[in-house]
């Protein structure tokens, strides 16, 4: 088997709970650099014979490092991804792409251009819960879908002092959260039509916006999608109503928190959903049965990238995409700042 060495810049939450441990699961792949100011050497150990630099300079002129992935605040994704499909490298960016279309088309052609693989890294398209509700929808059991509500609810009272929550470009939940949300949607009912939202602060003292009603109108069908940060009793995660019955799901999926808690993908159990959580899909009879959660698979996208770059296949979240995505924000800033709704030709 083909082997190759992988650089990660950015070692902080996103870097070493989401990125690092996926890296690790796939055999053809290696983490053999990591460019960070703060990474504690300590935490380390996982990766033997990985290297620390201060900088990304020194993986973006290794010749070993075929993919580098970019996991640092929003801001400096454009720039971080351009310098590493410069330097002839594969890149995988984190969510959310860039900061606008224009940049995203621009990376994506760069990409095509010098024959490289560029991927976006929306993980949550593995999260089991989304992809049950995907084969539930493939199967035809709802019948034609008219409703799709979408929740990504938190009880977070607290400001945090990170980059994230503070006043910064690419900073708030719509770019963060509602990235997920939104990728999400356009991967089960293609581009919208018109783009509605609402941007709001729910807690004192909160610098961006920490909460969102987007919705996207698709045609026969309206997908609502909802984030908010004073959610104490969050109620279903996924609500989706079709002419012939409706599938309701709560819980979200365990991965992430799996990942915190220092569970790698191939321990027991992983990605399983609680029984309690399985969705229930109701019938225009009104009859009732629950559905089993298939197991949420994160690993999945590092898998598809090490098969696109060793056999010349499809990445597995295509960078033009994921510009749909950002697309779809920009639309949605433009909603609420002129407080109507947008038609997207």
């Amino acid at each position: 088997m083909q082997r190759y060495d992988v650089g990660l810049v950015g070692y902080g939450l996103g870097g070493a709970i989401f990125h690092a441990p996926m890296i690790a699961a796939i055999p053809g792949l290696r983490l053999a650099r990591i460019a960070s100011r703060s990474a504690d050497p300590a935490t380390l150990h996982p990766y033997p014979g990985v290297r620390l630099d201060d900088t990304p300079q020194a993986m973006l002129d290794d010749p070993a490092i075929a993919l580098v992935v970019v996991c640092t605040p929003n801001a400096s994704h454009y720039a971080l991804a351009k310098a590493a499909l410069q330097a002839g490298k594969h890149v995988v960016v984190d969510k959310p792409f860039v900061l606008s279309s224009a940049e995203g088309d621009e990376l994506a052609a760069l990409a095509r251009d010098r024959g490289l693989h560029l991927a976006v890294y929306q993980n949550r398209r593995w999260d089991g819960d989304f992809l049950t509700l995907r084969r539930t929808l493939e199967s035809g059991e709802l019948g034609a879908v008219h409703t799709y509500r979408a929740h990504f609810d938190r009880y977070a009272p607290q400001v945090k002092a990170r980059w994230k929550e503070q006043a910064q470009p690419g900073a708030g939940v719509l770019w963060d959260l509602g990235s997920h949300l939104i990728d999400q949607a356009l991967q089960l009912f293609g581009k919208p039509h018109a783009v509605t939202a609402h941007l709001s602060t729910q807690r004192d003292g909160a610098q961006v916006e920490d909460a969102f009603e987007l919705v996207l109108d698709h045609g026969g069908t309206k997908a609502v999608l909802h984030a908010g940060a004073l959610v104490r009793a969050p109620g279903p995660r996924y609500q989706v109503h079709g002419t012939l019955g409706s599938f309701v799901k709560a819980g979200i999926d365990p991965q992430e928190d799996a990942l915190k808690a220092g569970q790698r993908p191939g321990d027991a159990g992983w990605g399983h959903d609680a029984p309690a959580n399985f969705a229930t899909i109701t019938r225009a009879d009104g009859s009732r049965h629950a559905v089993e959660t298939l197991p949420g698979a994160y690993q999945a996208f590092y898998q598809g990238m090490y098969h696109a770059i060793a056999e010349g296949g499809e990445v597995p979240v295509k960078a033009e995409e994921a510009v749909d995505v950002i697309r779809v924000i920009e639309h949605a800033l433009r909603s609420h700042r002129e407080r109507r709704t947008i038609d997207v030709t």
